[in-house]
């Protein structure tokens, strides 16, 4: 074996190594293989920095920023509380429903992404159907898993193998390319998982620390339901161009204005109800009837209001806009003595009083005319930006508790259609091949920026860097073991085991040495050493690089076996408290599922 290959195998065993361990970290152990790939004098040091410009490194970076556009405008939250309100109590169909929604939107973003937006809405779920949360965590890995499989974007490995094919000439493959191999193995996934849910006990998951509340307990704790109404202000009101100082609509009515919604240009706004807002014909009023005996229809007569249907107990179906807060007076408050009324919270908090405990109990009365004292216990209700500010500043209130909802809150609501228009442009650009994968991108970028959905500091914050700077140290790897022969090495290796028996024996070694290595590294890593090991076995063959290199994106995604496999399987593994023994039992015989698949459809569709 020649001296130069020696250091390379004798490096990479290292990498391999640390990767195993996981120390240093994974980008770290890429940042040092980077760095002494160019001493071993095989390599330039330019060439160990080329994947700085590797558009397919831009390109995985800007697919991160669109991934997080349809985070902040709320795109796969909404996805989620469909599913919860479609599928209901039927674990069956909230099986499938929630895998077909996480391949699906996986297949347009970064699957660890995915699975980070779905544990909460799966917790949920679970949490109200009763079901135990390790029952659902599983089929979400291994849907978030199979989205790799779904599109060319949706996972680095995919553009790690398209960017090998070019490097060696050969054209790419297109956007749905691996798409007719993804979709069996999903309906495959499915079936299987109705299976093998068997397997999964149903184990309740790691009990919190502290359980945070929900808005439905202090809806309960409080007594709000039946205090809350809708009602749109008609155009013949007399309400119509009055400002909510003059119309005091407290003391006159007994009513308090919780929050307004008004038609915008892009749809439906929320408008804070300060003492200067001027009322318009359409806007819809959220009301709390802190007097019980109101008569809401006479009062709905008298100021030409019309009442409106509720979706959710005390305004909780609008938690993206609306949000509560439970607070405390501390001896150092400037409220104590007055009244709730006389502290003009909504003026000077843009919040509003809804409940008031007072040793322990909730009042029954009317909170608006008690005189507030040491010790209270207030729950308020606004905008959360509000609750966020009174959350940086305790000087007159304390907070003691917010609402688990907070987590679950987007900040750009309103924006999903526009974060669904940048999307569908990036699509169809990259279909169409109208300009590069990479411009398409981009483009979608600067549209994302443009309609609202990100912010700069948004988008550089949704950049996984780590994973940017593994591929950007890995990639030296290939081109030093191509110049030292270590790719041929390689491949006349598996050859010279399985050469006589065939193509699709061939393919089958190369999608079971990628899938074991991916036990050991990272899926993006394994891609990286194995596409030029697979392009070469082609070569040697004489056969078309296609399927070798369609074999190795596949097995790549295919990381079902342990939950170090991929941080895919990592983030599930608390959330439904499994052990290593569950993913092994659950993984092994669906990665031997999606072999059988693949070694049977990739010569069938991509003939060596």
């Amino acid at each position: 074996m020649p001296f130069d290959l020696a250091l390379v195998l004798a490096l990479l065993a290292a990498a391999v190594a640390m990767f195993a361990l996981n120390r240093p970290r994974m980008d770290a152990v890429a940042l040092i293989m980077m760095t002494a790939l160019p001493l071993t004098g095989v390599i330039g040091m330019n060439e160990a920095l080329a994947g700085l410009s590797d558009p397919n490194v831009v390109l995985i970076a800007a697919l991160f920023v669109i991934g997080e556009g349809l985070v902040r405008t709320g795109v796969a939250q909404r996805l989620g509380d469909w599913l919860a309100g479609r599928a209901g109590r039927d674990e069956t169909r909230l099986m499938a429903l929630l895998m077909l929604i996480v391949a699906g939107v996986g297949s347009v973003m970064s699957s660890t992404g995915v699975v980070a937006i779905f544990i909460p809405v799966v917790l949920r779920i679970a949490h109200a159907t009763g079901i135990a949360p390790g029952r659902l965590m599983m089929p979400l890995s291994v849907a978030a898993l199979i989205s790799g499989m779904m599109t060319l974007v949706a996972t680095a490995p995919n553009l790690v193998v398209n960017a090998e094919l070019a490097r060696r000439g050969h054209d790419g493959f297109h956007f749905f390319s691996i798409t007719p191999f993804g979709l069996p193995l999903l309906a495959l996934g499915i079936a299987y998982m109705m299976f093998a849910r068997r397997w999964l006990a149903s184990r309740p998951a790691h009990p919190a620390a502290r359980k945070r509340p929900r808005l439905a307990d202090w809806i309960a704790e409080y007594g709000l339901a039946q205090r809350e109404y809708r009602l749109r202000v008609a155009p013949d009101s007399p309400l119509v161009g009055r400002l909510l100082e003059d119309l005091d609509l407290r003391g006159s009515a007994g009513v308090n204005i919780v929050a307004i919604e008004r038609e915008g240009r892009f749809g439906e706004r929320f408008v804070r109800p300060a003492a200067r807002t001027q009322l318009r014909a359409g806007d819809i009023l959220y009301l709390d009837l802190f007097a019980p005996a109101i008569d809401i229809a006479d009062l709905g007569r008298r100021l030409g209001l019309q009442r409106l249907p509720l979706s959710g107990a005390y305004f909780s179906d609008r938690s993206q806009e609306i949000g509560m807060v439970q607070v405390m007076l501390p001896a150092t408050s400037k409220l104590i003595g007055k009244t709730v009324v006389g502290a003009r919270f909504r003026t000077e908090y843009d919040l509003n009083v809804i409940g008031l405990r007072r040793r322990g109990r909730p009042l029954e009365a009317s909170v608006l005319d008690q005189r507030l004292r040491l010790g209270d216990t207030l729950l308020l209700i606004g905008p959360w930006k509000a609750i966020r500010r009174l959350q940086s500043d305790s000087r007159d209130m304390i907070v003691l508790d917010l609402p688990a909802e907070l987590d679950e809150v987007v900040p750009a609501p309103g924006r999903a259609p526009h974060a669904l228009l940048a999307l569908a442009v990036v699509v169809a650009l990259m279909v169409t091949g109208l300009v590069p994968n990479v411009q398409a991108a981009l483009i979608g970028c600067l549209l994302l920026g443009l309609m609202g959905c990100v912010d700069l500091d948004a988008a550089y914050r949704s950049i996984h860097w780590k994973t940017l700077v593994l591929i950007v140290g890995m990639l030296p790897f290939s081109l030093a073991l191509q110049k030292t022969g270590g790719i041929d090495l390689a491949a006349g290796a598996l050859l010279g085991v399985v050469g006589e028996a065939g193509p699709r024996v061939v393919l089958a070694g190369l999608f079971a040495i990628t899938a074991v290595c991916g036990l050991f590294i990272s899926n993006t890593a394994t891609a990286v050493l194995m596409a030029p090991v697979a392009l070469a076995v082609a070569e040697e063959m004489g056969a078309s690089p296609y399927p070798f290199a369609m074999i190795v994106a596949l097995a790549a995604s295919s990381a079902f076996m342990t939950p170090v496999s991929s941080p895919v399987n990592t983030l599930v593994i608390g959330p439904g408290n499994y052990s290593f023994a569950d993913f092994v039992r659950v993984g092994v015989p669906f990665t031997l599922v999606a072999l059988a698949v693949s070694v049977t459809l990739v010569p069938w569709l991509l003939p060596p």
